[in-house]
C-alpha cells in the first residue's frame, strides 16, 4: 500500500471547527508539521476536507 505525506502549509485559525478537527485527526498540530499515512479512502476524504490547508506528496 502507497503512502500519503501530509503538511500543513496554512493554520487553522479563523476556521469552522469541522475542519479544525479533521486536521487533529490527521495528527496535524502545528504550522508546518508533516505526518505520513496510508492510502486508503478514509484517509482520502479527511484529505478533500482540508485540500486548502495542506499539501499532499505521495510517498513511493
Amino acid at each position: 500500500m502507497s503512502k500519503l505525506k501530509v503538511t500543513q502549509v496554512r493554520s487553522v485559525i479563523g476556521r469552522p471547527q469541522p475542519q479544525r478537527k479533521v486536521i487533529a485527526a490527521l495528527g496535524l498540530r502545528r504550522h508546518q508539521m508533516t505526518v505520513e499515512h496510508d492510502d486508503t479512502p478514509a484517509i482520502r476524504g479527511m484529505l478533500h476536507k482540508v485540500r486548502h490547508l495542506v499539501r499532499v506528496e505521495e510517498v513511493k
